[in-house]
């Protein structure tokens, strides 16, 4: 595979392969999703509760048909939104999805989401893919703050959007009823100064 780099910085590559765009860290590359690859979403989205940590809705399982229509609808970009596929860089498999949820253009806010297939947890892909993606949503998209929210359960979550620079700035309290009880969410926000 022959990569050709575009632009190179602050361990942001961002590659183009085969036309496509790629934005590479340390241990993952983020890219378009490929059409083939619904069942592999499936697969890793549904395990062990993993939605459990990505949605104050209720948890309904997802259908092929359902995943397939979403990732048609993101192997092209919407405007500014977009949602990529997560790829390891040492086994070239996907292992999970992040993107752009919502973008306030007037104010330079982004809100980003992530997620990494439970097998792939503590091995450091959830920190290099935020680097990633923050980097390329500062330097390239000129955003100013970046905001995510998790729910107090996911300590791993937490653990990991620290480590990369995200400061606690809010604490909805008892807003989402998940596993018989209710919980806090939690936002959180970053500033292209605070990324580590």
């Amino acid at each position: 595979m022959t990569f050709q780099q575009i632009k190179g910085n602050m361990n942001v590559n961002i590659l183009k392969w085969r036309g496509f765009i790629m934005f590479k860290g340390k241990k993952i590359k983020l890219r378009a999703y490929y059409s083939n690859e619904v069942e592999r979403v499936l697969k890793l989205i549904e395990e062990d509760n993993l939605r459990d940590t990505l949605s104050i809705g209720t948890i309904f399982p997802l259908s092929y048909e359902f995943q397939k229509s979403f990732m048609d609808k993101n192997l092209a970009p919407n405007g500014e939104l977009f949602n990529f596929a997560i790829e390891s860089l040492e086994t070239n498999e996907y292992i999970g999805g992040c993107g752009i949820n919502s973008l306030d253009r007037k104010n330079s806010v982004a809100t980003i989401g992530l997620w990494i297939g439970k097998e792939y947890h503590g091995f450091g892909f959830g920190s290099d893919t935020l680097r990633v993606l923050c980097k390329f949503l500062f330097e390239e998209m000129n955003i100013h703050k970046i905001k995510l929210d998790y729910f107090e359960f996911n300590e791993a979550g937490r653990r990991c959007y620290e480590a990369v620079g995200f400061k606690e700035e809010g604490r909805n309290r008892k807003e989402l009823y998940r596993y018989g009880k209710y919980y806090d969410t939690i936002n959180m926000g970053l500033f292209k100064d605070e990324l580590k």
